[in-house]
């Protein structure tokens, strides 16, 4: 008898339906998988035997031969074990004969005893079976919260092999999962707040800026000044996820294994803050069956490097492709795997090897030749990358004892950060031009988009060929002064770029000439 019976399987983050084909004739017994198994795949026929004789029901005897179809693509993980054990007791008819398979997905890693075990990636294999038409999709109890997301399609939670064959067999039929909505809130838990944060106002007003366009940033300055703490703080004032953000920031942290349990979908923008001894794969993506890396798993959120210099100079590079694309593949034998990135870099270091150049205390012992060696770690290429570089002076003794005004919450920072988006997309909607991209930010903004949407004044105009020459912007730099520009106008709710938008953007990139170009 032959049955076919639907499952799915990872490529990247998204998912692509993989048919189970079973053939069982009488015969020897012997067991044997085909289409592209992995060796995890290839394991699954002593789980799913051990497995149904574990659950009570009898393992089928003869000759089996299971098909992965389709049969040129490789086929990898262990969330095939259910539907191949579906497949071998429908053609057994263990299964009722009337079942329908053609609109069901099965998904499910089995344990030796029958229980579902969870996998990886369910929200994408939702995803692929809704658009491929398909009516339900079983997956393990421990992931039907993350595939209740999907709307229009029925989602049921499975413990074990006995409860599945028993709804299959219409004996005792399971309830799906209610549709989990997504809500965007403005009020996500952070446990860090802008108001823990004393002085450093210049910092805080870039951070602001940061956050409203999405650039990148990077703090200079000596211990002790708070660079850190500012980082650590900026998811608290970004804006929420819009739900095909949540989506794709799911999927990425599905497929990685990430994602929290009891979590259906992520509402908070991740952070993600990587050691300096990471090497490139890790950063990048990577393995023999690749895996997201941390540029991906802070996709539509924070990538904070901090000690950037201490980071290997190979893996500082392989951000320049990422940071420019927002995307990245990593390629293997088997073929190619693209990850999305767009994420905001916020980086972190000190001017020199002991942390006090320039500090007007004095207390810097390094020479001269030693702090450009130590600056020179950062190449020009991911130094131009960064639209805002600002410095983190140490804090005064009346900055630390507390004797100001009580300084802003991160909510109402977060306000104008909302107001000032809110503006760019009305500004954009109004627009006859359309972007070949989605653009969530002025980060985003491309060197067509910025033609069209960075409009300036005549002095404006004339403050910025003042800059490009004197400052030997590159084509890049102009661009990015440009996005930072656009970005204080949208708080400022001004439809054009002003000279004093302008005049701050510049002020926001010229960090460089001080440590980089002495």
């Amino acid at each position: 008898m032959l049955s076919i019976v639907l499952s799915a399987g990872l490529t990247g983050i998204d998912s692509y339906l993989i048919s189970v084909e079973v053939n069982l004739e009488f015969g020897m017994s012997n067991f044997e998988l085909v289409g592209l198994p992995d060796a995890a795949i290839k394991e699954a026929k002593d789980r799913v035997q051990t497995a149904c004789e574990n659950s009570g029901i009898p393992f089928p005897r003869g000759k089996i031969l299971v098909n992965l179809a389709p049969a040129y693509m490789r086929k990898e993980g262990s969330a095939l074990d259910t539907a191949i054990i579906v497949g071998i007791l429908s053609a057994a008819g263990v299964i009722r004969r009337e079942t329908r398979f053609a609109d069901k997905c099965i998904l499910g890693e089995l344990s030796l005893s029958g229980e579902l075990r969870s996998i990886r990636g369910v929200l994408s294999s939702c995803l692929a079976a809704k658009e491929a038409g398909l009516q339900e999709i079983y997956v393990p109890a421990e992931n039907a919260l993350e595939a209740s997301v999907v709307d229009g399609i029925r989602v049921y939670g499975i413990q074990n092999l006995r409860q599945l064959i028993d709804h299959l067999n219409g004996k005792a039929r399971l309830t799906p999962i209610p549709h989990t909505q997504h809500k965007a809130s403005s009020h996500v838990a952070y446990p860090w707040d802008f108001s823990d944060v004393k002085g450093q106002e210049m910092a805080k007003r870039a951070l602001e800026i940061a956050a409203a366009g999405g650039h990148n940033i990077l703090l200079i300055g000596p211990p002790g000044s708070g660079k850190s703490m500012l980082a650590k703080r900026l998811p608290s004032i970004l804006p929420p996820l819009s739900f095909e953000e949540a989506i794709e920031t799911t999927k990425v942290h599905s497929v990685s294994g990430t994602l929290p349990k009891d979590v259906a979908i992520l509402t908070g923008r991740p952070y993600r803050s990587p050691h300096h001894t990471m090497s490139v794969a890790s950063l990048i993506g990577g393995g023999s069956n690749p895996l997201p890396g941390e540029v991906s798993l802070a996709h539509n959120g924070v990538l904070f490097l901090d000690e950037l210099p201490e980071f290997p100079k190979l893996v500082t590079d392989a951000l320049r492709q990422p940071i420019e694309d927002q995307e990245v593949t990593v390629t293997r034998v088997h073929g190619r795997t693209t990850f999305p990135c767009s994420f905001m870099l916020v980086a972190a270091m000190n001017p020199c090897r002991c942390g006090y150049f320039g500090d007007p205390s004095g207390r810097c012992t390094c020479h001269i030749d030693a702090v450009k060696r130590y600056i020179s770690r950062i190449s020009g290429p991911i130094l131009d990358r960064i639209d805002i570089q600002i410095e983190v002076p140490a804090l005064s003794f009346d900055d630390l004892s507390g004797n100001q005004a009580p300084t802003e919450t991160s909510d109402t920072v977060r306000g104008r950060v909302c107001a000032a988006r809110d503006f760019a997309k009305a500004r954009m909607a109004s627009s006859d031009y359309t972007p070949k991209h989605p653009v969530y930010c002025n980060a985003q903004l491309s060197a067509t988009d910025i033609r069209q949407y960075c409009q300036t004044t005549a002095g404006a105009t004339a403050l910025l060929r003042q800059a490009y020459e004197s400052l030997g912007l590159s084509a890049r730099g102009y661009d990015r002064t440009l996005r930072v520009a656009r970005t204080i106008a949208d708080l400022a709710k001004s439809p054009m770029i002003e000279d004093i938008h302008i005049a701050e953007a510049i002020q926001l990139r010229s960090l460089d000439r001080k440590y980089w170009y002495e």
